[in-house]
């Protein structure tokens, strides 16, 4: 199985905006577990580039499908999908099962690569104790950030869609931001770049600490505003872990946390782009 794989279900069209503007939603599906109620969200928002993040790829758990390629074809858009794990409890040794990062665009991706972060937490690899059954989540490979590039009008988006570690503290989480912040600093402050994805933690918190120092990226959502995307559960607080931030010639507005969708532990984010 390839690192990345990549169709295309867009209709064909001139490589052009069709404005100055771009729609994009990110969100954390959990492995699409509630499928039918995630497309009928992506399909009232039309999108125009959709960043998701806990995608299934032939698990058990998500009736073995290509969770990516079934949004992307219903929505009519172009996909790359990213293996961050081989998810050891959910497929087998001649039908292996796998979870990442997806992002769908209505133009054109090219370039797709992938960014595995050097710091990991140990919390999934297989131990030998532990029972090959689902509540153990065993797993092989490690978190990732999954860059694509979309292409028109003879000016391209360049899209970080992250997913950093859930497990461990804020420092290793840190530590993989700036793997990314580091990546994009090549070009960041001239070209359009966009980061988002689930943080899990609180960058608003990352930001009037100076954590977040970078010169070039800001937020998507209207910091400081606060915003929470996860919703309360038995044993679980509300989070502010998802996050979009944008550098180089573009600006967004009309971001929301679209709180009243429960189609996934995490709310979906929205906004819109323009470029300048």
């Amino acid at each position: 199985m390839e690192d990345i794989l990549a169709e295309n279900f867009a209709t064909r069209r001139l490589q052009l905006w069709p404005s100055p503007t771009m729609r994009v939603v990110s969100w954390n599906i959990d492995r699409g577990l509630r499928l039918r109620q995630i497309i009928d969200f992506l399909e009232c928002q039309n999108a125009d580039l959709v960043i998701l993040q806990e995608v299934d790829l032939n698990a058990r758990r998500t009736q073995r499908l290509n969770v990516a390629q079934e949004i992307a074809r219903q929505l009519g858009m172009n996909y790359v999908f990213g293996r961050e794990f081989e998810e050891l409890t959910q497929g087998s040794p001649t039908s292996p099962a796998y979870h990442g990062q997806a992002t769908l665009s209505r133009f054109p991706l090219s370039h797709p690569r992938l960014i595995r972060f050097r710091r990991q937490s140990n919390f999934w690899r297989p131990r030998w104790f532990l029972p090959r059954t689902e509540p153990f989540q065993e797993r092989l490979g490690g978190r990732i950030a999954l860059v694509a590039q979309i292409d028109g009008a003879g000016r391209g988006l360049t899209v970080y869609n992250l997913h950093l570690e859930s497990r461990g503290n804020n420092d290793l989480r840190h530590a993989q931001l700036q793997e990314v912040l580091q990546d994009a600093a090549k070009f960041a402050s001239k070209a359009p770049t966009l980061l988002a994805g689930d943080l899990n933690f609180d960058a608003s918190v990352a930001f009037r600490a100076g954590t977040f120092a970078n010169p070039y990226f800001r937020s998507a959502l209207g910091l400081p505003s606060p915003h929470t995307t996860t919703p309360r559960g038995l044993f679980r607080r509300r989070h502010s872990k998802d996050w979009a931030f944008l550098s180089g010639p573009v600006r967004a507005y009309l971001g929301r946390v679209h709180d009243d969708i429960h189609a996934s532990d995490h709310y979906p984010i929205s906004f819109t782009i323009t470029f300048y």
